[in-house]
Formats: structure tokens, C-alpha cells, sequence
């Protein structure tokens, strides 16, 4: 599976302990940057790119982290095809995925700690959509949402 990895200063430093570990499982990683800290960065320069690469298929899901993962939540939200969360535990990180097809995951990295954030990302990565009929039912309604944008 093809992962894509973005944050700025605020989710920096997460950002590359996260990297090691997604690695480590063997995925193919693609990051999106920041490339170095810098604390005047803008979570949009970073989370954009991605979430188009998502929305594009270029990469199968995504993880943007910010300071609080907020801004990089709304940010990515408004790219088609993208169907991203804040998230703060492993639950909604498994069944974002199995039941609403979820494809990019937020995390603050002044919010949660390195172990939770690995955790959910484990989470995210494992978990499959189901397609049930309900399901598909649903995220039917949302991609034609976004044809009226």
C-alpha cells in the first residue's frame, strides 16, 4: 500500500518518528514535507499536496499532522475525493476506515503523545472497507456532495 506522510512544525518532529515505524511494516512512504523544521511554516503547504495525492490515487491513504491537527483536518477535507478525521484514539481510526471508507487520517502533534499516535496509525493502516451495502449506501450520498461543489 502506497502511504503519504505530511506535516509542518507543529507535527514535525512526530512526523519522522512515525516515518521510521510505517517503514519498518513495509510500506511504500512518499513525504510530502515539511523536509526540516521550520517554525514559520504553513500546514497548508504540506497537507494540499498530499491530500491531492490521495484524491488523485496517487497514494492509497494519507496522515497530516499539525500542531493540533485542526487546520490540517479542514484543509485536506476540501480536496475531492478525500474523506479525512481528527483523531485522538485507535476506534475511529479502524472504523473510519471499515465503514466510511476514510483515506487520510489527522493527528495533533502537540496532542497526542508518540505512542497513541503510533497506535492509531497501526489502526488505520490495518484496517479494510468493508463495502457493505449500508456503507456503500451512505458514502454514496457524500461523493455526490461533492459533484455539487
Amino acid at each position: 500500500m502506497k502511504i503519504g506522510i505530511a506535516a509542518d512544525h507543529g507535527g514535525f518532529e512526530l512526523k519522522e518518528k512515525l516515518k521510521l515505524q510505517i517503514e519498518k511494516l513495509g510500506f511504500e512512504l512518499t513525504d510530502f514535507g515539511a523536509e526540516a523544521y521550520e517554525a514559520n511554516d504553513d500546514y497548508p503547504d504540506f497537507a494540499i499536496p498530499l491530500a491531492k495525492a490521495v484524491g488523485e490515487k496517487k497514494v492509497e491513504r494519507g496522515i497530516v499532522l499539525c500542531g493540533s491537527g485542526v487546520g490540517a483536518c479542514f484543509t485536506v477535507n476540501k480536496v475531492k475525493g478525500v474523506r479525512a478525521a481528527l483523531l485522538t484514539e485507535t476506534y475511529s481510526a479502524h472504523q473510519g476506515v471499515e465503514h466510511d471508507d476514510m483515506n487520510i487520517i489527522c493527528i495533533g502533534g502537540r496532542v497526542v503523545g508518540d505512542q497513541l499516535a503510533w497506535e492509531i496509525v497501526q489502526a488505520f493502516l490495518q484496517a479494510n472497507y468493508s463495502g457493505e451495502e449500508r456503507h456503500e449506501r451512505r458514502l454514496k450520498k457524500v461523493k455526490e456532495l461533492e459533484k455539487e461543489q
